[in-house]
């Protein structure tokens, strides 16, 4: 299959941004790169073989998981650490396209070979101003970034393979129609770029839904791309998300394409993968090679065992998912060490790789290649594009993003929490179990909250007009931006003593999931154990009384959970289903009826459950 060449460089114009408001419709369900002292860690030697002589440099800019944040991030959300040269650390203030753009744009400057590519999530689980418009503005603005090509993740599915579909090619939206007709917006023209998808078939005709690779070549210089999603897709999205697809394994699916890469005569590959791993430190400058050495002890995880194993002609992979910042050597079946790349999330960091190229061989020299991460800091000028993009948006999402739902008291973290329970997943669980427990809501006695479901905090500090500690709906969205709808379900205590146990266990056992759990339901986490056995038998209790397996009772949780997603399956076996509000509409409903601006909503104690670590 022929990779989608770049389309002609067209974008969206706004010919009328600015103009009046538009009623929107409901909501839809070891050499580092030029930069300043203290630039992040970098892997590689690098050359100078810039221009038209045999050995070619060319410049490869990466970053993954935009989840549509066009806007900076707020509060922790918007911060990355950094180790300093005297041993402490500090926070960063990062992200927002217009500080992406500029960032790129300068790091461009003086390179003749210059690629931009993604590793998948731009868009899904996006705040309001993208979401609103089923992620327009997002492809809208990676069109302006001048991105080359991307992979797929998980979230390009949230909508299902039809409204990705129309991601790639463009058109208006099959229920709301063109957006900003009345503004003088043009009809959305869809990506500039090819998205990839090489394991993502559809099940009927077993082929591609889209295309599985793509060739970037100038000046004879050429470079494969081939770009993939986790296998596991189906398990952290909705059903419907994924009706009619099959998704392949990764490792399997790249070396399938190399191969067809290489009988095309391209012999210099990248895989993007929207899968990853985990560093020992958080730090974006974390020294991940450790040693030195190039065998990936600093970092696990998934993408381990897939860069072991995927073939050694792919001399790179640039990676995501994880949401973690690391430039790192990972053997290959060889023992040859090759970079794998990962630049945090929502447009905060962005990797500059340089690949040398030998023009004799049309391969990358592995040996001279160089990469470093780098913070999207705040203290660059906007770009200008960006921000009219932003602009022309904004006032179409305002009437509804600017709605007070309620106060708080203080910031109020979820997805910035380090910790197993995390306070915004207190707030978001007794919302659930609250709504839900009238008898002809579902009869609720407990609620389960997934934490991948939390994605961002509520932040104390007015971004806008506002006033601080008032939290508008555009703030709720951006927590809770799937829109899930809510269910009541009948479970045995059996099976929600396993579907707990299953936090720590099966597909969760290195990489463990605790959910959120309303008020009253308690046990005793022991993370010096292994397993299952991490959660404390004897130890789960509702209102003080041991969860009793006989017994039957009534739990609240989203769809996604219902489903069995994140590896639950014992949540899947419910029974008497319940179909309520949207998790957004309960949780806006529990903050206007437990907050007023006399009395805000406190921080949770975030003590129901009960962590050993030593």
């Amino acid at each position: 299959m022929a990779a989608t060449p770049r389309k002609n460089k067209t974008g969206r114009r706004f010919l009328a941004a600015g103009a009046g408001l538009a009623t929107v419709g409901a909501l839809f369900a070891a050499m580092p790169s030029a930069g300043a002292a203290g630039d992040e860690y970098a892997v590689g030697q690098g050359t100078n073989g810039k221009g038209w002589g045999r050995m070619v440099d060319v410049q490869l800019l990466s970053f993954n998981d935009l989840h549509g944040n066009l806007e900076p991030p707020a509060g922790t959300s918007g911060q990355v650490i950094r180790n300093k040269a005297d041993g402490t650390t500090e926070k960063i203030d990062a992200g927002g396209v217009e500080y992406l753009a500029t960032h790129l744009r300068q790091a461009r400057e003086g390179n003749r070979y210059s690629i931009t590519a993604a590793a998948g999530d731009l868009i899904g689980a996006s705040p309001l101003l993208s979401a609103l418009f089923h992620d327009e503005p997002t492809v809208e603005a990676m069109n302006e970034l001048d991105l080359d090509v991307t992979a797929v993740g998980n979230h390009e599915f949230d909508e299902g393979a039809r409204e990705l579909a129309r991601m790639q090619n463009g058109g208006c939206h099959p229920v709301d129609g063109c957006y900003g007709a009345d503004q003088g917006f043009e009809p959305f023209g869809g990506a500039e770029f090819p998205y990839l998808a090489a394991n993502v078939t559809d099940e009927k005709t077993g082929r591609p839904i889209l295309d599985p690779y793509y060739v970037w070549e100038k000046d004879g210089v050429k470079i494969g791309f081939i770009g993939v999603t986790l296998e596991g897709t189906p398990n952290v999205v909705t059903a419907a998300g994924v009706k009619g697809l099959k998704f392949g394994d990764e490792v399997e699916t790249i070396n399938k394409y190399t191969k067809i890469l290489e009988r095309k005569g391209v012999k210099s590959i990248v895989a993007l993968v929207h899968e990853g791993g985990m560093p020992a430190s958080t730090s974006v400058n974390y020294n991940c090679d450790g040693d030195g050495d190039g065998d990936g002890e600093g970092v696990s995880g998934a993408i381990v065992d897939i860069a072991k194993n995927v073939s050694p002609q792919v001399d790179a992979l640039v990676t995501g998912h994880t949401h973690q910042a690391y430039v790192c050597s990972i053997p290959d079946p060889t023992g040859k060490p090759r970079l794998v790349t990962s630049a945090s999330s929502f447009g905060k960091v962005y990797t500059d790789t340089t690949l040398t190229y030998d023009r004799a061989t049309k391969d990358i020299v592995r040996t001279a290649v160089a990469s470093a991460n780098h913070v999207v800091t705040r203290d660059v000028p906007k770009d200008a594009d960006m921000t009219k993009l932003i602009e022309a948006w904004r006032p179409l999402a305002a009437p509804i993003s600017n709605r007070p739902q309620g106060y708080i008291a203080a910031d109020i973290n979820g997805r910035g929490s380090t910790a197993y329970e995390k306070p915004l997943g207190d707030v978001i669980a007794d919302a659930q179990q609250e709504g839900l427990a009238p008898a002809d809501k579902g009869g609720a006695q407990l609620a389960l909250m997934n934490p991948g479901g939390i994605r961002t905090d509520l932040v104390y500090k007015a971004s806008g007009a506002e006033g601080d500690g008032v939290v508008t709906y555009g703030e709720t969205f951006n927590v809770q931006p799937f829109t899930n709808m809510m269910n009541v379900v009948d479970l045995t205590g059996a099976n929600l003593i396993t579907a707990l146990k299953q936090q720590v266990s099966g597909s969760n056992l290195n990489s463990v999931k605790i959910l959120q759990v309303s008020k009253g339901l308690t046990y005793t986490l022991d993370m010096t154990k292994t397993g299952a056995d991490r959660v404390v038998d004897g130890t789960i209790k509702l209102n003080g009384e041991a969860i009793d397996p006989a017994k039957t009772y009534r739990v609240a949780m989203n769809e996604f959970l219902a489903g069995g997603g994140d590896g639950f399956a014992a949540l899947a076996t419910g029974t008497n289903k319940l179909v309520g509000a949207s998790d957004l509409d309960v949780f806006n409903a529990y903050l206007s009826s437990h907050s007023s601006a006399a009395n805000p909503l406190q921080v949770p104690a975030a003590n129901r459950i009960t962590v050993i670590t030593k």
